[in-house]
């Protein structure tokens, strides 16, 4: 008899599965979609109630055959790709392909490629969930009506390439905002004063913070104010005059959802939203495991829940008693609210195995999958340990009229923070106050303690504008909102930047002159698509079609009533649009123009402006600031292929000098040559650039002071 058919999205989940499965089960891939809309026009019939035209994807024929041949020799077909609107819609182009019919009970799902998920879903067929498939063609086609109708008028009015999109347009439009509110900030003067005092005969000495007087909070806003304080305090004396001790606690943060798993990955590893999620599908679909074969290390990566099963956490609570202790697992299991627009169709993102630690299996891993691995593992058994306990203590001194206070904390039980502690985004007043707290020790102190003050320190300071976006900090920002789901994050940030609407420098993402230009077109003539409360509401019209609770066609005709008005007003009044060229001061070696700077995948470089007649083309060079050891040359900073930056010399490839460790500020006592700071090993060390020095010869790594 044939075998069972089991198709699954990607070829690399077949290893996995069909392991699972064993004998009488063949598991082929659909490699992802099969049947999309045509990419030659907007194949979407809006005269006829928004029916959207499929057609088979180039270059899909051989698949479709195949699984077409397989398929009609099986005992039943399962349907098995991912677990979400995308895999959903891709299960029922396959059966509409495969001619299996409606109803019947052909679509398997799960959440982790284990062997107790994979054998459980197989015996549970169910039908094709319909509202999930209608909530992906809403989106598709809406964001191909959207797509297809404003871009070519870009096309027309600015320049050719150009795209505009729901998403997209909304996160373009808040970069551009945000570098608008950085252009317009006026920085205000404020001062600060800090007193190192000391309880006699008691160490060590702490820092208070000035407050104001006992009624009321004083601002600082003048060096005048300030020298008028400091007078007025000068041989006051300090005294206690009230203390606070209190115990608190800290919880741990919530196992990953898309989101978060997108920010702490750009945090702590450097990743892109696009690099993260490439990592992640990797451990999900399946990883060659010493001793083990292939084996899904993490749950499906693409959800809003932090739910988890009771049969995960009950296996995270006996892996932290064995190797923590009973003090380290909360009384009752924890569990973590989910936003209100949520879907909670999935678990929150987790290891499959928690036994499979991080540093056990390492050798099987790439460095990336090791990694983002270990991060999900902590971040998930950090989620399921104990609160950190803290013993703080407040006290406000008085000088004179004046109120000081003192905030320190000290560590009772450190709870999951021997595992895992949740990265920060920026540095501002509020993480610097907590910073204080936790690195201010505090003596003893007594209401009545008389303290002797060691310094004062007056310190003049500027507020600062709001910071740039990062990837992690437009991806938080998106999901407050409601903009976009965890699918849509990645991708919306990729095509922002390969539009050339967005630049990343450092980590940072700035609008160009380009992304500014068609912002403020979309601002102009669709308010409603580069509207945040527009399109959070659309997110909310595709759930409620994905819950059964409305057609998705009705929705296309709620959307398109008013975007058809909108879409022929902006035809009339949008006239040709110049964008206008950074000019450099580099001269073309062909033709002497000035080159202009032009945006491409790999970021900027430098173009003849006599293009096509000229077509000279430049890398921007970022010189490093020190002379190459070998041949004295400059010493420039470049990028491999894949985003890596090294330094080298500028005369290559006649001088070899390169290196991966990047240039420190000090010389070489023994040659002269720079330092380089290495990437390994402690922070603090340093070598010496010239590999022919007797400093690296005798293998000692200097240290900064």
């Amino acid at each position: 008899m044939a075998d069972n058919l089991v198709i699954v999205e990607s070829p690399g989940k077949v290893k996995s599965i069909g392991k699972f499965l064993g004998k009488g089960y063949k598991v082929e891939a659909s490699v992802g979609h099969v049947r999309d809309l045509p990419k030659s026009q907007i194949g979407v019939d809006i005269e006829n109630n928004f029916e959207p035209k499929y057609i088979t994807i180039r270059g899909k024929g051989d698949v479709i055959s195949k699984l077409k041949k397989e398929a009609k020799a099986a005992k039943k077909v399962y349907l098995a790709t991912d677990p979400d609107r995308e895999g959903e819609a891709i299960s029922w182009h396959l059966a509409n392909l495969l001619n299996i019919d409606d109803g019947q009970k052909c679509r398997v799902s799960f959440n982790e490629i284990t062997q107790n998920a994979v054998k459980s879903a197989i015996k549970q067929p169910r039908k094709i969930d319909m509202d999930l498939v209608d909530a992906q063609q809403a989106r598709r086609v809406l964001d191909r009506i959207v797509g297809y109708k404003i871009s070519p008028l870009l096309w027309k009015k600015v320049k050719k390439g150009l795209s505009a999109g729901r998403v997209q347009s909304v996160a373009t439009k808040m970069i551009c905002d945000r570098e608008e509110e950085i252009d317009n900030f006026v920085s205000q003067e404020y001062w600060t004063i800090i007193s190192r005092l000391a309880k006699p005969k008691v160490s060590p000495n702490f820092e208070a913070r000035f407050y104001g007087t006992e009624n009321e909070r004083l601002e600082l806003s003048n060096e005048e104010q300030v020298n008028s304080i400091l007078k007025e305090i000068e041989k006051s004396q300090y005294i206690v005059k009230k203390v606070k001790e209190q115990e608190k606690k800290r919880a741990a943060a919530a196992p990953f959802i898309t989101s978060t798993m997108q920010q702490e990955a750009s945090r702590k590893l450097g990743f892109t939203t696009k690099r993260t999620m490439m990592v992640a599908q990797q451990l999900y679909e399946g990883v060659e495991i010493k001793g083990h074969g292939s084996v899904g290390l993490i749950t499906y990566m693409r959800t809003d829940s932090t739910r988890i099963s009771a049969e995960a956490q009950s296996e995270a609570r006996e892996y932290i008693s064995k190797k923590y202790g009973q003090a380290y697992i909360p009384q009752t299991p924890k569990v973590y609210k989910n936003k209100s627009a949520s879907q909670d169709a999935h678990e929150a993102i987790r290891p499959t195995y928690i036994d499979m630690a991080p540093d056990d299996i390492k050798d099987s891993l790439s460095a990336e999958q090791y990694k983002l691995y270990k991060l999900i593992w902590s971040r998930f058994i950090a989620s399921q340990m104990s609160s950190a306990v803290y013993d703080t203590v407040s006290a406000d001194i008085s000088a004179g009229r004046y109120i000081f206070k003192a905030n320190g904390s000290k560590v009772k039980f450190p709870g999951f923070m021997v595992l895992y502690i949740e990265g920060r985004d920026t540095e501002g007043s509020s993480d610097e106050e907590r910073d204080e707290e936790e690195n201010n020790n505090l003596p003893e102190l007594v209401q009545g303690d008389v303290l002797e003050l060691k310094k004062n320190t007056p310190k003049q300071h500027f507020t600062q504008p709001p910071a740039r976006y990062t990837e992690a900090t437009l991806v938080r920002s998106l999901e407050e909102r409601g903009i976009g789901r965890p699918s849509t994050y990645a991708p919306t940030i990729t095509t922002i930047l390969s539009r050339g609407y967005v630049i990343k420098e450092k980590k940072f993402l700035l609008p160009t002159e380009l992304g500014k230009i068609v912002n403020d077109i979309m601002k102009k003539h669709f308010v409603d698509i580069v509207d945040a409360e527009f399109t959070a509401q659309m997110e909310n019209e595709l759930d409620a079609v994905e819950d059964g609770e409305k057609p998705w066609k009705d929705v296309m005709k709620d959307f398109y009533s008013s975007f058809a008005g909108v879409l022929k007003q902006a035809e009339e009044s949008i006239g040709d649009v110049e964008v206008p060229e950074e000019i450099s001061d580099v001269i073309c070696d062909k033709c002497g123009r000035n080159m202009v700077v032009k945006h491409g995948r790999f970021g900027k470089f430098l173009a003849c402006p006599g293009f096509p007649e000229c077509r000279n083309t430049k890398a921007i060079v970022e010189e490093a600031g020190v002379l190459c050891p070998l041949c004295q040359g400059k010493v420039l900073y470049k990028k491999t292929k894949k985003g890596r930056k090294y330094i080298g010399c500028e005369r290559n490839p006649e001088c070899s000098f390169m290196s991966w460790d990047m240039p420190s500020n000090e010389t070489c006592s023994v040659c002269g040559s720079f330092m380089l700071k290495k990437s390994s090993g402690r922070k603090n060390e340093l070598k010496c650039s010239n590999e022919k020095c007797p400093s690296n010869s005798e293998d000692t790594a200097k240290k900064t002071k």
